[in-house]
């Protein structure tokens, strides 16, 4: 006699109250006490005597296992619930540190005028945002990172700095000094940077003697700082003395003279833009030799490209990359400043060395320790300030009240716009934007990096800080990408009282945080920050620093789409576009050699 034990709810519909009890059977019958389970009848004949096993038997398992079946169907109901609470649980995550984002990062609340209105953040592309905030959040736990940490083209690294070698130096070339050149540059640091590389040029052309440039002081920049304060003299003067004569002061027999009287005071109505050679020695190189000095006042954008000869291209690209040091005090600080972004003393590379020189951090470790910070970021040169906006013409979507307060700061700061606009056919916003022609706003900024597939805890470093709208501007951005930094907000007060009210010193601090960073994005390439930095990076980067150059006419078009393009789509889009502005090129006529400095004058080509 066999003896088997069957547990199976006591409360099934229509169950016999005595399911659950002990039956048995021997080899051919049934005992006359068997209660067969809920849905048989005492029927003998549904036990297979000779195969042991009762017809049904499916039934049964699943009768049996009903609280199992039951078991895991609500874990994976369970499992779902949680999955969809995941976003739920990153918008509150992304509120959270946009919260003690906006305690931390010393984003500053524009405050050079009255005419911002930040009671409400205007958003252009909620839909692109939230799309871009699921795909951020999906690669959340993924390993991989973005393709764009690195150049794409290997031919990049074939081009090495070369505009310092050593060149037969002319016999007799100080012997007869034509005179002395003296430069009044303004504009801020970058324009002046510009400014005085085209003088040693000049100088050199024209046989004459350099006086250390002056810096003129400007109303819109407010910054009394002159060469010595930004760059160091000595190390320049020595960098260039096989080439061109230069000199700290004028002779006191030619400082006490009225070079306007004399007609030595040459002004940018005398010079034409981007000026060839022939037209310093038709205009210039008479009242040098009359008088024994010229000043240029002014003096932006004096000296064209091309065709220039080989030996002023070259001694340009010397100046800039080799001659023009920061002084210690920018120096030492900038190695502060990114030290701080990194959080611990990164590898020493050349850009680092050329732009902090005894203040390079210390050798790292190689074996980094990722608990102490990140080891890569971001720096991003936006260019929305409100001068910026208000010149371009766009609307930025904050519609009639933002209309009447750009066009309130155009009458008052740029007066001579508004009497050009009354003689011409105004071109629409809509216009302008689909010409590529408008500023990129942080919003536009933060989806072209999601679209490159930089991750949320990705770290940036802003430049500038003065963005029109302040922190409401600055949300969508941050919502996307909170770990956003300004020299503000990593410096003390005390660290940056020595720059307070010098703009170009400050501009000096961004300039090296640009340029030291993994990735450089800008937004503007007609930035003057931005060109030189670019073209800094390209030529000491040696094929590892890349930039990332938006297209705005191809991104208008794509974000022209924003109600119906895809996640997927746009990303491609966004990608291909970063791609073909990351081509390595050789620098074409008429092109900046500050900004693209591969060519034979300035860098040196390596066989492949």
């Amino acid at each position: 006699m066999k003896e088997y034990q069957f547990r199976c709810p006591d409360t099934l519909p229509g169950s016999d109250p005595s399911i659950g009890r002990r039956i048995s059977w021997g080899d051919n019958h049934w005992n006359s006490k068997t209660v067969l389970l809920h849905g048989w009848k005492n029927d003998p004949a549904k036990y297979n005597a000779s195969k042991g096993v009762y017809v049904g038997k499916k039934n049964l398992w699943l009768r049996k296992h009903v609280k199992l079946i039951a078991f895991m169907l609500g874990l994976m109901g369970f499992i779902l619930l949680i999955d969809s609470l995941m976003m739920s649980i990153f918008d509150l995550r992304n509120f959270q540190h946009h919260l003690a984002q906006r305690k931390s990062t010393g984003l500053k609340e524009e405050h050079r005028d009255a005419y911002i209105n930040e009671e409400k953040s205007p958003v252009m592309y909620d839909r692109l945002l939230n799309l871009a905030s699921s795909a951020l959040a999906e690669k959340e736990f993924k390993q991989e990172s973005s393709r764009f940490l690195e150049e794409p083209y290997q031919q990049a690294s074939a081009w090495k700095p070369c505009s310092d070698r050593k060149v037969p130096m002319k016999m007799g070339k100080f012997d007869k000094n034509n005179g002395y050149i003296l430069i009044s540059a303004n504009g801020g640091l970058n324009q002046q940077r510009v400014a005085i590389c085209n003088a040693v040029a000049v100088a050199s052309l024209l046989n004459a003697t350099l006086v250390l440039p002056r810096f003129l002081y400007s109303n819109v920049w407010k910054d009394p700082s002159q060469f010595g304060d930004i760059y160091q003299e000595e190390y320049f003067m020595s960098t260039l003395k096989d080439e061109v004569n230069i000199v700290k002061d004028l002779p006191p027999h030619l400082s006490s003279l009225d070079f306007e009287a004399l007609g030595s005071l040459i002004t940018d109505a005398d010079i034409v833009k981007e000026a060839k050679p022939v037209d310093y020695i038709r205009s210039v190189l008479p009242p040098l030799l009359k008088n024994g000095v010229v000043h240029f006042l002014g003096f932006g954008n004096r000296l064209g490209f091309d065709p220039l000869p080989s030996n002023l291209q070259r001694l340009r690209c010397k100046c800039n990359f080799h001659a023009l040091k920061f002084v210690p005090k920018i120096q030492q600080t900038g190695s502060l400043l990114v030290r701080r972004i990194r959080k611990y003393d990164a590898a020493r590379r050349m850009l680092d060395k050329q732009l902090l020189g005894n203040f390079m951090p210390k050798n790292s470790s190689n074996k980094q320790d990722t608990s102490r910070g990140p080891s890569k970021y971001l720096a991003l040169h936006l260019r929305f300030e409100v001068d910026m906006v208000a010149y371009s013409l766009c609307e930025f979507g904050g519609g009639e009240n933002e209309k009447k307060n750009l066009q309130a700061y155009r009458e008052t700061h740029f007066p001579l716009l508004i009497e050009r606009l009354k003689n011409s056919s105004p071109i629409s916003p809509t216009k302008l934007r689909k010409l590529g022609r408008c500023p990129l706003t942080p919003e536009e900024a933060a989806l072209v990096l999601a679209g490159l597939g930089y991750k949320r805890g990705t770290y940036i470093y802003l430049a500038g800080s003065h963005v029109y709208g302040g922190e409401s501007r600055m949300y969508p951005f941050t919502s996307l990408y909170p770990n956003l930094v300004t020299k503000e907000s990593l410096l003390t007060s005390d660290e940056l009282a020595p720059f307070r009210n010098f703009s170009s010193q400050l501009a000096a601090l961004d300039f090296i945080a640009c340029a030291t960073a993994d990735v450089f994005a800008i937004t503007d390439s007609g930035s003057q920050l931005s060109s030189l930095v670019s073209g800094f990076r390209t030529y000491y980067g040696g094929g590892h620093a890349p930039t990332l150059r938006p297209n705005k006419k191809r991104l208008a078009a794509i974000l022209s789409e924003k109600s119906t393009i895809g996640w997927n789509a746009f990303e491609d889009r966004v990608k291909k576009m970063i791609e073909e502005g990351q081509r390595v090129r050789a620098r074409g006529f008429g092109r900046s050699i500050y900004r693209q400095p591969r060519c034979p004058e300035c860098m040196c080509k390596e066989a492949r």
